[in-house]
């Protein structure tokens, strides 16, 4: 117990961080390694302690002696009685179970328990029986190899998570270097190329768990060159899978770029060419396509192609359930999962966990923005009211069209053009969800628009332009969410989004962390209906971010000297 400290636990698993307490920021990071914020309110920040989120503690070497030493710490008034018997509980059960070669079949790995009363409890359990299990001792078990994927994931939803030391194949040998100069400046100067040290320790960290885990760095702190650092260090062919084909493109520029990988060792498989190569780029949409609803998945058979020794699953938060299934049957393969965010709104973490790998590295953003490698942001909400009109529809429609139409709140055009206007010279992305709203807004603001219909040549001319600074203002959808390289841009308006998605609100404010010449400063402003369902999911979107240290300022729009002071 500690009579000051910042936070309230309860006997749900829950904690209560008072938000006015002078060690909050302190007490925000230190749960952040074991508990998930669930709601951010003025007065209190929600932390919830989940199964998940306690082996992903452990699989970062925390154990529950610490982590009931820091709650202690943290809790005003002590820990409730049953609490700390719980965390130990859980914690304890990550590593009961492990997986092994079979030393003898390599068509059977075995499944090792910490005690024979473990095993007798998951005998016949629903979900394994169809896994062929077979009692071969008191301790353990075999279990087809090709199972692998699938008892991983089914022991992880039955809350016994394995650790998989059944190894891995090497793969076909690939060479690769780096070069010795980077990409070229802005002034078209050669820059020294060198891995910074928290994407060295994510290679070490990522390699020490022998070859399954996720990286969790956000936008713009170079998640690509951890992959290209992997792949250098493996030394092996490897399948990239990403979420559009900006980012396939991005990728391979990376490649020629960064490494000694010619033209003609890199692939790729989009919906204009079909290239298989020692290391081959594909998208989630391919690997998903399917000619009609009843018919098999086209091109799944891309993880068989090669003999991969590595797979990297770019965004991994956004791996589509097919992708999942494909994952299974591939365990005994290299995977690295790279995001910004393993928040997943369908709520399949766990799967990430027990199919790519535990989270094995993680750095907070504030700490990358205090050492000057993304940009310094300062998030507003800001307010925008109705016009009668539209709050009279709104009064008399169903829940899912009020929040449509506050969404699409005719207002924000205006507020939107406040605020370019006291930004005058940035480069701004405006960026929304509804098409009709977009079109209204780019004809309004009298620039382009790109949505998922723009042809790639034209969206790639326009990146370009913007890049280049002819091009000042940039309407996007929600296209734009992921891996669009547009690192001067400095200001983002948000008009509309996917009702509470955390996910899309941490990829968005993504798209400015790049750090910025000068002040290192960026902007980040949310259009939100007043009086409307939109700001209830308003709060919702920002979890990830309050979690991550930012803070929004809430303004009433209309008023443009209040939007950027």
């Amino acid at each position: 117990m500690n009579g000051s400290g910042a936070c309230i636990a309860r006997k749900d698993m829950t904690v209560l961080l008072e938000c006015g307490h002078p060690g909050f920021e302190a007490a925000g990071k230190e749960l952040a390694d074991y508990a998930e914020l669930v709601k951010s309110l003025p007065a209190y920040h929600t932390y919830r302690i989940t199964p998940l989120s306690l082996w992903n503690a452990a699989a970062g070497g925390r154990t529950a002696e610490q982590i009931i030493a820091s709650l202690r710490n943290l809790a005003r008034w002590g820990i409730p009685a049953g609490l700390e018997e719980e965390i130990g509980r859980l914690i304890t059960r990550y590593g009961r179970l492990t997986l092994h070669a079979h030393a003898a079949d390599s068509r059977l790995v075995l499944l090792r328990a910490d005690s024979a009363s473990l095993l007798d409890e998951l005998e016949g359990r629903s979900g394994l029986d169809g896994l062929h299990l077979k009692r071969s001792g008191a301790l353990e078990c075999t279990c087809p190899a090709g199972c692998r994927g699938l008892l991983k994931q089914e022991l992880t939803r039955l809350g016994y998570p394995v650790l998989d030391y059944a190894g891995y194949r090497e793969g076909q040998e690939l060479s690769l270097t780096w070069k010795q100069d980077g990409p070229k400046s802005a002034g078209g100067n050669e820059a020294a190329f060198g891995l910074r040290a928290y994407q060295e320790e994510a290679v070490r960290l990522f390699y020490g768990t022998g070859g399954s885990g996720v990286v969790v760095l956000p936008c713009g702190a170079g998640k690509t060159v951890v992959g290209l650092a992997v792949i250098e260090k493996l030394q092996c062919e490897t399948l990239i899978l990403t979420s559009n084909t900006t980012s396939v493109e991005q990728w391979r520029e990376e490649l020629l770029q960064r490494t000694s990988l010619t033209g003609g060792e890199i692939g790729e498989y989009t919906g204009e060419r079909r290239e298989v190569r020692p290391v081959t780029l594909a998208t989630y949409q391919m690997l998903t396509h399917r000619r009609s609803k009843g018919e098999g998945f086209v091109h799944m058979n891309l993880f068989n192609e090669r003999n991969w020794g590595l797979i990297i699953y770019d965004e991994v938060h956004l791996l589509p359930a097919p992708v999942f299934r494909a994952t299974a049957d591939i365990q005994a393969t290299r995977r690295l999962g790279l995001t910004a965010t393993l928040v997943r709104e369908d709520g399949r973490e766990g799967d990430v966990f027990s199919l790519i790998g535990p989270r094995c590295y993680e750095l907070p953003w504030r700490s990358l923005e205090q050492q000057g490698w993304i940009a310094a942001v300062e998030c507003v909400e800001l307010v925008v009211p109705m016009e009668p009109d539209l709050r009279s529809r709104y009064l008399y429609a169903g829940s899912k069209e009020q929040f449509r139409l506050a969404a699409g709140n005719p207002s924000k055009a205006a507020a939107a053009a406040r605020i370019i206007a006291a930004h005058a010279g940035s480069k701004v992305l405006v960026i929304g969800q509804y098409l009709d709203q977009l079109n209204e807004l780019a004809a309004r603001l009298n620039a382009p628009l790109i949505t998922g219909k723009t042809p790639q040549r034209e969206r790639n001319a326009l990146y370009a332009a913007f890049n280049e600074g002819t091009l000042k203002v940039l309407v996007v959808s929600k296209v734009a969410n992921f891996a669009v390289n547009l690192p001067d841009a400095s200001v983002a308006i948000e008009v509309s989004g996917a009702y509470g998605s955390r996910q899309e609100e941490a990829q968005r404010l993504g798209r400015i962390l790049r750090p910025k010449q000068g002040e290192n400063r960026a902007y980040f402003y949310t259009l939100v209906t007043g009086d409307s369902r939109e700001q209830e999911f308003a709060l919702r979107r920002r979890l990830f971010l309050t979690e991550q240290g930012y803070e929004y300022a809430v303004k009433a729009a209309g008023r443009p000297e209040e939007a950027t002071s």
